[in-house]
């Protein structure tokens, strides 16, 4: 199931998104969405986990969740 993560600090990288998530179950995929002219983060991305039981256990736990100063929004990705 493919999720979106929203609202990330600028600052997370890749890695840090999928250690967020596995704790939750198998993480298959995980793109942050960045920007062409300077590679920086937009402060969102994608998180693909393999059960959807999993994805939903991780939306329920993380959405809404402070990271840093951010309050993520986890959601199915459409």
């Amino acid at each position: 199931m493919k999720l979106i993560v929203l609202n990330l600090p600028r600052d997370m990288d890749e890695r840090n998104l999928e250690e967020l998530f596995k704790i939750h179950g198998t993480v298959t995929a995980c793109t942050l969405v960045l920007d062409d002219k300077n590679g920086d983060s937009k402060g969102f991305g994608f998180v693909e986990m393999e059960l959807e039981e999993e994805a939903m256990v991780a939306i329920e736990k993380l959405h809404g969740t402070k990271i840093k100063q951010n309050k993520i929004r986890v959601k199915p990705a459409t």
